[in-house]
C-alpha cells in the first residue's frame, strides 16, 4: 500500500520546518518545497510542483509574514498571501488534492473582549491582516476541499520569533520592556505541526472524513506578551540560560507601524469538537522550546 503523499509549500518557515521534524514517516511521504522549486509568486512553479509531486494533500505553510513591512508594501503581501495561496489551492484542486492553509489572528481587529470564534466577522486593521483574509477567501473559493487554520503568536527553535528575540536581548540586558495590554495564545510551531499531522492521518485513513471550513488552532491558555516573556525567562534561568527582568508597559509606550490586536485570543472549541484536536498548554511547550534553544544557544541564529 502506497504512502499518503503530502506536499508542504514553504520549506524554511517555522511551521514548515516543524512539519518536516515531526512527519510520521511510516504513514506519510513528505515533499517540502520552497523557492525556487515552489514559489507562490510564480504560477508556473506552482503547477510544476503539484504535477511532479502528485500529492494526496497540500499544506500551505508559505507566507509573507513581515507584518510592519507590509504597511509600505501591501502589494507584496497580497502577492504571496492572497494571489499565490489562491493559485496553490486551485492547482491542488485540479490534482484532486485537498488543501490545509494557515492563516492568522490578524484577520480580526482585536476589539472583542472575549476569545474570537470562527463565526466572528473579520476586520483586519493592517495590510498583513488584509492580505491573509484575502487569502482565506481565495483559498476557499479555489478549492472546495479546504481546511483553513488560524493560529497566533507562533514561536519555535527556528527563524525569527518572540522567544528567540527575548533570549537574545537578555544576553546583554538586565531589564526588558514588554507590552502587557495585548493578550493572545502563544503557540509552538511543533504543536501546530502535530495538530496538522493528526488531521492528515485521519484523512489518509478516510478521505471522506474531510470537514471543510475554517478552524482556530492555538495553544491552550492565554497570556500577555509580558507574561509570555516572563515564562521564557523562567524556563531559561532554570536550565542555565539568559534571563532578564520584565517591565510591563502599554501598547502606547511601544508604537509600531501596524496596529497589533489588543485581543488575539482564538477559541479552539470547534477544532476540538469537529476534528478532535486540542493543542497543549502554552507554558509547557514554551519550556520545551526554551530548553532546546538554551542547549544550543539557538537564539543567535
Amino acid at each position: 500500500m502506497s504512502k499518503f503523499r503530502v506536499l508542504v509549500a514553504g520549506r524554511s518557515g517555522q511551521v514548515a520546518r516543524a512539519l518536516v521534524d515531526t512527519a510520521p514517516s511510516a504513514e506519510v511521504d513528505l515533499v517540502a518545497l520552497g523557492r525556487p522549486h515552489l514559489d507562490l509568486s510564480d504560477p508556473a512553479s506552482i503547477d510544476n510542483a503539484i504535477q511532479a509531486a502528485r500529492p494526496d494533500l497540500v499544506i500551505n505553510a508559505a507566507a509573507y509574514t513581515a507584518v510592519d513591512q507590509a504597511e509600505t508594501d501591501e502589494a507584496a503581501a497580497h502577492a504571496l498571501n492572497a494571489h499565490g495561496a489562491a493559485r496553490l489551492a486551485a492547482s491542488a484542486a485540479r490534482a484532486g488534492a485537498p488543501i490545509l492553509h494557515l492563516s492568522t489572528d490578524y484577520v480580526f481587529s482585536g476589539d472583542k473582549s472575549s476569545p474570537y470564534v470562527e463565526t466572528d466577522s473579520p476586520a483586519p486593521t493592517g495590510a498583513y491582516g488584509r492580505s491573509k483574509l484575502a487569502g482565506e477567501l481565495a483559498v476557499a473559493a479555489a478549492n472546495p476541499n479546504h481546511l483553513i487554520f488560524r493560529t497566533a503568536w507562533v514561536y519555535s527553535p527556528y527563524g525569527k520569533n518572540f522567544a528567540k528575540t527575548m533570549l537574545r536581548f537578555a544576553e546583554t540586558r538586565d531589564e526588558l520592556s514588554v507590552v502587557h495590554d495585548q493578550i493572545g495564545n502563544p503557540t509552538g510551531a511543533h504543536d501546530i505541526a502535530h495538530g496538522l499531522w493528526s488531521i492528515t492521518s485521519e484523512l489518509a485513513g478516510n478521505r471522506s472524513a474531510l470537514k471543510p471550513g475554517t478552524y482556530h488552532m492555538t495553544a491552550s491558555g492565554e497570556a500577555s506578551w509580558a507574561e509570555f516573556a516572563e515564562e521564557i525567562f523562567r524556563a531559561s534561568a532554570a536550565c542555565g540560560g539568559p534571563a532578564a527582568r520584565v517591565r510591563r508597559i502599554t501598547t502606547a509606550e511601544y508604537p509600531t507601524p501596524t496596529r497589533r490586536p489588543a485581543n488575539s485570543r482564538l477559541d479552539g472549541s470547534k477544532l476540538a469538537a469537529q476534528l478532535g484536536v486540542i493543542l497543549p498548554q502554552w507554558q509547557a511547550s514554551t519550556r520545551m522550546c526554551v530548553e532546546q534553544l538554551v542547549k544550543v544557544k539557538g537564539w543567535t541564529v
